[in-house]
């Protein structure tokens, strides 16, 4: 899970770049920190999968 304090600093990132734009650095930041979200969720989703039981009625 990410930090809050990274979750906002992707969405000021992503609300920059709509407004202003964003510089070179600024874009790298956004990539990598979109990158280690997705991670973080695809742990987190895949970890939700695993604990799917299915259960058949007979």
């Amino acid at each position: 899970m990410l930090s809050q304090e990274k979750l906002d600093r992707i969405n000021f990132l992503a609300h920059k770049k709509k407004t202003e734009g964003l510089n070179d650095e600024e874009l790298k930041e956004q990539l990598e920190l979109r990158e280690a979200y997705l991670k973080a969720f695809r742990s987190s989703f895949k970890k939700q999968l695993d604990n799917i039981e299915i259960v058949y009625k007979d």
